[in-house]
């Protein structure tokens, strides 16, 4: 069975109860819309309504909503920091600063399309001031690290798990399901303790270290 326009409203109408958004307030409905940048969802919450009330305010009043690309990017800006970065430092956070940053700029991945920071590493001493550099200067949220071990199939993966894990102090449940490299030379060049990745998924964290790069390269180019 089809339903029309028409009958949704009375539906949707019906569903709301007398929770219903009054004339009164369609301009305040716009200005959270379209200048404030509430998501419907927010609006609701506002006003005291339920979501449905929202959808049939817009809908009777022809309120033109986002489209789903207006909607991500929204979501994205107003999407809480999971981080909390230290804006004054001392002179050894300044130094850590820089080499974190110089670090990520040489070994991180560094792609607009990354969802999140990424460095990959086998020297146990890069990997150490790596994570310092996020915790000290960036005070990221320790939940949100993954770590990927990238190894060697003649290796013991588990105990490198507990190596990686007891340098970085982080839990070996936060340890994603390790890369073991079967195709290789047993006389090549052999990484000791493997590679891991130090992941942390939050993009604004990622654009953040991006934009501090940035500043840098920057400044170099008018030495």
């Amino acid at each position: 069975m089809c339903i029309s326009g028409f009958d949704l409203d009375i539906l949707i109408s019906y569903n709301i109860g007398m929770a219903k958004i009054s004339d009164n307030n369609i301009n305040l409905v716009k200005n959270l819309y379209y200048s404030k940048k509430l998501t419907m969802k927010e609006i609701a919450k506002k006003l005291g309504v339920s979501i449905d009330a929202v959808v049939y305010c817009m809908r009777k009043n022809k309120i033109k909503r986002r489209s789903l690309i207006e909607a991500n990017v929204i979501s994205f800006r107003n999407k809480k920091l999971s981080f909390n970065k230290r804006v004054k430092l001392l002179p050894t956070q300044e130094q850590l600063k820089l080499i974190g940053l110089m670090l990520y700029w040489s070994e991180g991945h560094k792609s607009s399309t990354s969802r999140g920071v990424d460095f990959a590493n086998s020297d146990a001493d890069m990997i150490t001031i790596f994570i310092k550099f996020l915790r000290e200067i960036y005070r990221v949220d320790e939940k949100r690290f993954r770590i990927l071990l990238y190894c060697y199939s003649d290796q013991d993966s588990i105990k490198l798990i507990n190596f990686w894990s007891r340098l970085t102090k982080i839990s070996k449940k936060q340890f994603t399901k390790p890369y073991i490299r079967k195709d290789f030379r047993k006389d090549g060049r052999k990484m000791e303790h493997g590679m891991i990745h130090i992941r942390y998924g939050d993009k604004k964290l990622f654009l953040c270290i991006m934009e501090e790069i940035d500043l840098i390269k920057l400044k170099m180019r008018r030495w």
